[in-house]
């Protein structure tokens, strides 16, 4: 099998990308598959050290205003349009997908040119003005939840099978448990609520818990911390007393995030689909603070997909606060029973066999008519 796969920007789009790819390997070694980024997102980095071959076209997202600067981002994107045809015509794919990023419309229209069947997978619970754009000219949508099925009513095929994900679900026995904790630094009997905004940190999240550290509003609770590379050194001064610290460890990022996700007994992040699919596959309670003024207020929608059924609180980013988010923190940590419980929630929206789903869906759409 011979597949395209266009993904960039960010690594929501570009994980699934990865995914997929590995499961296509998995089931048929002798696959040929490239992918179509930008030269500017995480891709060049993400998808390399997966070992998969990179092909660069110009993509850039338009505003609805006139001005020099989005007529030069026109031009370079209808040029990379033409770039994409290219690479679709040597290649000769046997499929395209799409898993996020400007890049799916030069990928998608490419196919189209030269009728190669076509695949876009949706993350989030509302999708983007991209997919709704590309939604009659692709074969079949895969879309993470079932809400997102929901509003793609001009789609020709759409079909829900979740979103690929690295982190899985651990049992580990008491023995590991405590070793992992240990390794990071906090100790057992305390709950540990983990904190992390991604690799870009979440500023708001992050002033909230550094007024929550110093004034030790978290005596009943420790804190894992990964404020984000970018701004570890930032909260690092803002802390009072950093070498004194208790139930408290900061680092810039987490390496083994699947064993941390495991031992946490809560967690507190953005609601990007990636974060709610992974938490959702460990079965954790969860405080979202959705990102706002991102397209379609799509992280506010993924994290209702988690409060609806009771697995969730939401804080609106204008109305957090140390002792708002301090509030909502010891009224699920204080009690394990309902701690339980919104885990259990969680792991009832998590789809199971995702990557065979969408291994099913793409030898469909590559059969012989």
């Amino acid at each position: 099998m011979k597949v395209i796969i266009a993904a960039a920007g960010t690594a929501g789009h570009i994980n699934p990308g990865i995914a997929i790819a590995n499961k296509i390997k998995e089931e048929e070694p002798n696959s040929e598959i490239i992918f179509l980024v930008t030269t500017r997102g995480l891709e060049n980095d993400l998808v390399q050290r997966a070992g998969y071959e990179l092909k660069t076209v110009e993509a850039y997202g338009l505003s609805k205003k006139i001005s020099l600067d989005n007529l030069s981002k026109m031009m370079k994107t209808m040029k990379g349009i033409g770039q994409a045809k290219k690479i679709v015509k040597e290649f000769k794919p046997d499929m395209v997908i799409g898993t996020g990023g400007y890049i799916c419309g030069s990928a998608i229209l490419a196919a189209n040119k030269y009728k190669v069947p076509t695949m876009l997978h949706e993350s989030n619970a509302f999708p983007g003005k991209a997919v709704e754009m590309l939604s009659k000219k692709v074969d079949t949508i895969l879309v993470g939840f079932k809400e997102a099925k929901e509003r793609l009513i001009h789609a020709k095929n759409v079909v829900v099978t979740g979103t690929p994900t690295k982190i899985k679900k651990r049992d580990f026995t008491t023995q590991e448990r405590a070793k992992i904790i240990k390794e990071l630094g906090l100790k057992e009997g305390k709950p540990i609520v983990l904190i992390f905004g991604g690799s870009q940190g979440a500023k708001a999240i992050n002033e909230a818990v550094i007024e929550i550290v110093n004034d030790k509003l978290n005596k009943d609770y420790q804190i894992m911390w990964a404020p984000g590379p970018m701004q570890f050194k930032l909260v690092k001064q803002r802390i009072k007393n950093m070498a004194k610290l208790e139930n408290v460890k900061i680092v810039p990022y987490i390496y083994n995030m699947e064993e941390v996700m495991n031992v946490a007994d809560l967690i507190i992040a953005r609601s990007g689909a990636m974060t709610i699919t992974e938490i959702a596959t460990v079965g954790r309670p969860a405080i979202f603070v959705p990102l706002p003024f991102v397209s379609q207020n799509h992280q506010e929608y993924n994290a209702k997909v988690l409060e609806g059924v009771g697995a969730a609180k939401i804080i609106l980013n204008k109305d957090l606060k140390a002792d708002v988010l301090n509030q909502e923190i010891e009224g699920i940590i204080k009690f394990p029973d309902k701690m339980k419980q919104m885990g259990e929630k969680a792991r009832k929206i998590a789809s199971q066999n995702v990557e065979d789903k969408i291994y099913q869906e793409i030898k469909k759409l590559c059969q012989p008519k």
